[in-house]
């Protein structure tokens, strides 16, 4: 196997917009978005980063172009060497990157999770639906324009709102930042940090 320090060199050589990622820990690239699938190949076939640790993606805000950047970590279960590799995506307002489902089936999942909280859409993705919200949740919570305490959103489902005109804030607690209680003052147990706001936790909890 080719050593961990050429793999980065061989990619630049082979797709000629690739660059260095300043990073303090592991080897990390720029790769334009419509080259990334073939990127991601060449790693995989010819530098045997056999496993897709993770795919995430990053808000830089409102108001910085480009907005959202996707990030794929890949590992070398043979070298041991370990990669990033970050795509910027085209478009702000529909930010999207290729699926790679077929080079890695784990992808699936990722991308899912990666649409949901952050809504970048993987083009040609056998399946995108959302994995943690439901499936007609407006928002995607992990965007820099969401805020802490949520927004106010009616749940599509009796059982899960146990009331028949119920309404929840996104967040399960609201009023954040959570505030930790001061050591000694009470038993270990009652600890936990909590929010400054309880009362959506004080009305479910409350006996009929």
């Amino acid at each position: 196997m080719t050593a961990p320090a050429d793999f980065t060199a061989a990619v630049q050589s082979k797709f000629s917009q690739v660059t260095l990622r300043p990073t303090l820990d592991h080897p990390a690239i720029n790769v334009p978005v419509n080259d990334v699938i073939p990127v991601l190949k060449y790693l995989r076939d010819e530098f045997a980063f056999d496993l897709l640790m993770d795919i995430t993606a990053i808000d830089w805000a409102e108001g910085v172009s480009p907005q959202f950047t996707v990030v794929w970590h890949l590992h070398s279960t043979s070298t041991h060497a370990y990669v990033r590799v970050a795509a910027d995506c085209a478009s702000d307002v529909e930010p999207s990157a290729p699926t790679a489902v077929e080079l890695w089936a784990g992808a699936n999942w990722h991308e899912r999770e990666t649409w949901d909280l952050l809504g970048i859409r993987f083009t040609a993705h056998p399946d995108l639906r959302r994995i943690l919200m439901w499936d007609e949740y407006p928002y995607h919570p992990l965007r820099k324009d969401f805020p802490l305490a949520g927004i106010e959103t009616a749940l599509p489902d009796i059982e899960v709102t146990e009331e028949t005109n119920a309404k929840v804030i996104a967040a399960p607690m609201v009023g954040g930042p959570f505030v930790a209680s001061n050591a000694g003052e009470i038993s270990p147990s009652d600890a936990e940090p909590r929010a400054k706001d309880e009362s959506w936790n004080e009305r479910r909890e409350k006996p009929e």
